[in-house]
């Protein structure tokens, strides 16, 4: 399972590097191409991608051997007010949220505070680049984020 998981994760990698596509384009294709059975490709594509060790949702990407990285991530939404954080993945990677974030700017590696949470609704009023922006309890619920100090 974890061969099918790095095989399709470093396709993922190399479509949206190499090829230009979109995170919220992948999923398909890299579903059709994991199921290539030569290990000597993939280990050139590993290779030509510089051994990456996250796909472009924020996933870990297993090594040959099955190991990989744990990254110590929170929900956005379990961010105090007041703290700043950096994206460094999404839960949820449908097209449709992955557009979304898309439409507002949101990706991998951006800093962001959490400027004030709603009592009524836990919707977040955040700040990413100067732009501030008003995230549903849904939306905050599907970013992985690591704490940070600014």
């Amino acid at each position: 399972a974890l061969s099918i998981i790095r095989k399709h994760r470093l396709w993922e990698v190399f479509l949206v590097e190499k090829l230009g596509f979109t995170w919220d384009e992948v999923h398909e294709i890299a579903e059709q191409l994991e199921h290539i059975e030569s290990e000597k490709l993939i280990d050139k594509l590993d290779e030509l991608l510089n051994f990456p060790k996250f796909d472009p949702h924020g996933d870990p990407i297993p090594g040959k051997n099955g190991e990989f990285m744990e990254r110590d991530n929170q929900l956005l939404s379990q961010i105090p007010i007041g703290s700043s954080a950096i994206c460094v993945g999404v839960k949820d990677s449908s097209a449709v949220f992955l557009r979304f974030l898309d439409k507002n700017n949101i990706a991998l590696g951006n800093k962001m505070k959490i400027v004030e949470k709603e009592e009524f609704d836990n919707s977040l009023r955040i700040l990413i680049d100067q732009k501030e922006l008003q995230l549903s309890q849904q939306i905050a619920s599907n970013l992985y984020v690591k704490k940070i100090k600014l």
